[in-house]
């Protein structure tokens, strides 16, 4: 038979009982906050200040704005029009209409010049290439390129998976999940994807979003039709917090409980 001594031994257990599930509770709490923070440690160093200034290539599906521009409006203007018979019905369009698309074998069909292979180029490389060309037909001519198409796809763990089209031609990760609402807490933010297709070959990056160091990574900015998968957390930290204030719930109902038993039998002894 239990023996009660004012109800303090029985009382002492279950305080013992609350204080060891809360101390357990707090250290989930803090192991889980520190799965869900960005960027731990110090970013202040100099490899992190440095951003790489890499163009960006041309690939097939890419839909390009191509202005040119010279000191003969006139003439500058034949160059400018949809339709001027020599472009086929895909890539007619100049840059100041619809755009220029890489075909899937890599060229761009341009007013005079015919057939260009822009594939695995990048637009300053186009744009010397372009020039180059155009001065048999114009007098001091210069261009202006710029993807109309800039797209990137995210599925998985974020609120709002799906295609994006950006105006912009450079994005880092960080902002692609701006745009797409950030990972949900079930988001795994140590083992980011990143599928990229160049030159035709796949290849596949991964991210640790809670490392500083992910500036220094060529995946960090993404690419055109890069494809960003997030991956589930299977530790789900929200059911975890979920199953403790269960646990700390049935402590303190078994705390008063026995208090109560503690005074009643005191009364009653």
């Amino acid at each position: 038979m239990l023996q009660f001594n004012n109800g303090v031994r029985l009382g002492t257990v279950c305080s013992s009982l609350i204080i060891i599930i809360g101390l357990t509770s707090c250290g989930n709490a803090r192991k889980a906050y520190r799965e869900l923070l960005y960027l731990q440690g110090n970013l202040d160093t100099l490899p992190n200040k440095i951003v790489p200034a890499k163009e960006v290539a041309i690939q097939k599906g890419d839909l390009l704005s191509i202005v040119v521009y010279s000191d003969n409006a006139e003439a500058t203007a034949l160059f400018n029009q949809q339709g001027n018979g020599s472009a086929s019905s895909a890539s007619a369009a100049s840059g100041a209409t619809g755009g220029y698309l890489v075909d899937q074998a890599g060229n761009i069909q341009f007013h005079s010049l015919g057939l260009i292979q822009v594939e695995g180029i990048n637009k300053l490389q186009l744009t010397q290439k372009l020039t180059d060309s155009l001065r048999l037909y114009l007098k001091n001519p210069y261009v202006t390129i710029r993807f109309l198409n800039f797209r990137f796809t995210v599925i998985g763990e974020v609120l709002k998976p799906g295609s994006y089209t950006i105006p912009e031609e450079k994005i880092s990760i960080l902002e692609m999940l701006g745009l797409a609402g950030d990972l949900t807490v079930y988001g795994r933010r140590d083992n980011i994807l990143v599928i990229r297709e160049r030159e035709g070959k796949r290849e596949f990056g991964r991210l640790d979003l809670r490392k500083n160091n992910i500036f220094q990574s060529p995946y960090f900015y993404l690419q055109q039709n890069d494809v960003v998968v997030v991956e589930p957390n299977p530790k789900k930290p929200t059911v975890n917090d979920q199953v403790t204030a269960r646990n700390l719930t049935i402590a303190s109902g078994i705390a008063a409980l026995a208090s109560t038993i503690a005074i009643i039998f005191n009364i009653f002894k």
